[in-house]
């Protein structure tokens, strides 16, 4: 299992104080991939740079990790490198559906279905599994990296700019851009909202 695999999960089973956007697992998740290829070698972050590393994608991720291959695949490999947060919003957009419609394909997350509707509704729950065992035991042992993460999501209690026992400059780095990129989305939200209500009220008159 992956980083982002385990996020998702965890966003799915632990209860957050309001409901997970999708825009923000979606930068949460690219985060959580930036993460396991750093770990894996395939990167470097150089300042606020993502450069790629001498392990190739293929090399550094189990043979089903599909979407981490792609990610990998995806680096920038010529300079002027992308900043972390510009990789967030471009290898963001979508990624909350595409890890969603993995998890349904390796059977982890299901269509819920009522005696009295045959067919399938649009709510998703995670099936008891292997993969979720692993990810709840990740998330109970503190994992700092997932707490990290899910705090940008509003899971967990841990204070943004907290990242606990982590060493490591460049895995601080991408947490920080995360919960920076996930404010900024809530920014335009709020902005937006509020254009929204001054052009109904000229409307109203």
């Amino acid at each position: 299992m992956t980083t982002p695999r385990d996020l998702l999960i965890v966003s799915l089973d632990v209860p957050s104080a309001h409901p997970v956007g999708q825009g923000d697992l979606s930068l949460a998740l690219a985060g959580a991939e930036l993460i396991d290829l750093l770990r894996a070698g395939t990167l470097t972050v150089d300042a606020d740079r993502v450069v790629p590393g001498a392990a190739a994608p293929e090399d550094a991720t189990e043979p089903d990790d599909r979407l981490l291959r792609e990610a990998g695949a995806s680096l920038r490999r010529e300079p002027p490198h992308e900043s972390v947060e510009d990789w967030l919003w471009r290898r963001g957009n979508g990624l909350a559906a595409a890890y969603h419609s993995g998890l349904e394909a390796d059977g982890l997350l299901v269509r819920q279905r009522h005696a009295w509707i045959p067919l399938r509704t649009g709510r998703t729950a995670l099936v008891d599994s292997p993969a979720r065992s692993r990810a709840a035991v990740r998330w109970r042992a503190g994992d700092p990296v997932l707490a990290g993460l899910a705090a940008a999501l509003g899971i967990h209690d841990e204070l943004a700019e907290d990242f606990g026992s982590l060493a490591d400059e460049s895995l601080v780095t991408v947490l920080a851009a995360v919960h920076h990129a996930v404010a900024e989305l809530e920014a335009v939200r709020q902005r937006r909202s509020i254009e929204k209500a001054a052009f109904d009220n000229i409307w109203r008159g």
